[in-house]
């Protein structure tokens, strides 16, 4: 099979989300290198090569560079690493999920490129000044741009004639455990009920206000929050005793909290961070057929606002849930069947396969025909010109 080499900003073993969806399932087609950002190390340079998957090895850069992310100080050092990854003369395809690792094309000679934009990385907390420019240049290099989101396929859509839209998806078996509320997890069986529940990263698209004036407003609400902690300080959450943190859980966990909230919360902030996301647990909260609420996300109003309830101030917000709990069995069930009709409609299945029928259909760039023929001088500058202005030492979002 032919080698398709992945440039991600978040590591594999993280929360599971679109990259590792996509690309075990895209492993069918591909020996995938999925390559993440560097970790400091002293001493020697190594890649700590890891087969996380049938056809899916996870590299690890180690260097003793200090520089966060793939920083131009980094790039060097990693193109020497990335010298070996692929069998001499095989033209690979290259995948970026961020711009920032854009330099480390020239030397791969790749047969396409393709650049999946899931979030507005450059609306990020910390994000690189540099990244709105390597990706401009990202975006007149690729062969096919994917979107994980309407939001943000109407800002790119201009900006790359073989660009699509795929939202993210669900995998409805798994989260479907979910509807046998007997697999609660034991580590929230001491918890009362109801329980008001959330999974995910809580960084600073998570609206602490909000949540902890659920915990004032009802005491009696148990709000469980699960998921690591990045990118704000801890001593800003939410303290009150109804609110409980059971930490970053695997995958295979997710549907058994599931089965034991009553509620599911997209409590999100409204700020930059949050102006294109196209949440994946929306469609997962809607496999398990659990009453969800959500702030104004574009990407879940316009989609799906006549099965999720949206409320815009914490007073609406506090208030749509208390609808959501004492709903009839009547209005559960109407629920319910509104909630599967939707589900049906996605799989993650089915958008990996039309991404790897866009791959294949997608005509070469003259960027990717001149990496492939060797003539690196003519790319050169153009990767050279996102590199002109000089990072900060910040963690790439």
């Amino acid at each position: 099979m032919p080698t398709l080499i992945v440039f991600c900003h978040l590591r594999w073993d993280f929360v599971f989300q679109r990259p590792q969806h996509l690309m075990t399932r895209l492993a069918e087609h591909y020996d995938i290198v999925f390559v993440e950002e560097p970790v400091y190390t002293e001493g020697q340079a190594f890649m700590k090569k890891t087969a996380a998957a049938p056809n899916i090895t996870v590299c690890q850069p180690h260097t003793p560079i200090h520089a966060p992310g793939f920083h131009d100080d980094q790039i060097p050092t990693l193109q020497a690493m990335l010298a070996d990854l692929v069998p001499g003369g095989e033209q690979p395809v290259v995948w970026f999920y961020t711009p920032m690792a854009l330099p480390l094309l020239q030397g791969l000679n790749p047969s396409k490129i393709v650049y999946d934009c899931m979030d507005e990385l450059a609306m990020f907390k910390n994000s690189p000044k540099q990244l709105l420019q390597r990706e401009s240049a990202l975006l007149n290099m690729a062969d096919v741009v994917f979107t994980g989101g309407p939001s943000l396929y109407q800002s790119k859509r201009d900006r790359h004639a073989n660009a699509h839209c795929f939202s993210s998806s669900v995998d409805a078996k798994h989260f479907r455990q979910a509807q046998d509320r007997d697999i609660s997890h034991p580590d929230q069986a001491h918890i009362a009920g109801p329980r008001l529940g959330f999974y995910g990263v809580i960084d600073e698209r998570f609206d602490v206000d909000l949540v902890s004036s659920m915990a004032d407003a009802h005491p009696e609400w148990q709000i469980v929050l699960v998921g690591p902690v990045v990118k704000i300080d801890p001593a800003t959450l939410p303290k009150q005793p109804n609110v409980h943190y059971m930490g970053q859980r695997t995958y295979d966990q997710l549907p058994q909290f599931l089965a034991g909230w009553d509620v599911c919360l997209l409590p999100f902030a409204m700020n930059d961070s949050t102006k294109f996301i196209s949440p994946t647990k929306v469609l997962e909260y809607m496999a398990a057929e659990l009453p969800s609420v959500s702030t104004p996300i574009t990407d879940v109003v316009v989609p799906y606002g006549d099965v999720v309830a949206i409320a815009d101030t914490p007073e609406q917000y506090i208030a749509a849930c208390e609808r959501q709990l004492a709903m009839s069995d009547t209005e559960r069930q109407a629920m319910a069947r509104r909630m599967r009709e939707v589900v049906a409609g996605t799989s993650w299945d089915r958008t990996a396969t039309k991404m790897h029928e866009l791959i294949t259909s997608a005509v070469p760039s003259n960027t990717a025909q001149r990496l492939r023929a060797g003539k690196t001088e003519t790319v050169a500058p153009e990767i050279a010109a996102a590199k002109a202005a000089p990072l900060p030492v910040a963690k790439t979002a």
